[in-house]
């Protein structure tokens, strides 16, 4: 089957958030987080990485405030 859908264009760019571990980043930001285990990456829609923080919430949060629409990456 070979069928073409429409993409729906959103008034915003998507943000894409995911949960990261912290021993997957570079020493450098581990050095900062001590006792951080989890984080929450947000991601432009071409994948290059905007934003780390500590809530799941708060990405959302700011993916908004910066005019994204974020969805869950799992």
């Amino acid at each position: 089957m070979d069928s073409k859908f429409p993409i729906p264009n959103p008034e915003r760019p998507i943000a894409y958030v995911r949960p990261i571990k912290a021993s997957d980043l570079p020493e450098e930001i581990r050095a900062q987080l001590p006792d951080v285990k989890e984080l929450y990456a947000i991601h432009h829609e071409e994948g290059e990485r905007l934003a780390l923080v500590t809530d799941r919430t708060m990405a959302f949060v700011m993916a908004r405030q910066n005019d994204f629409e974020p969805v869950s990456v799992h």
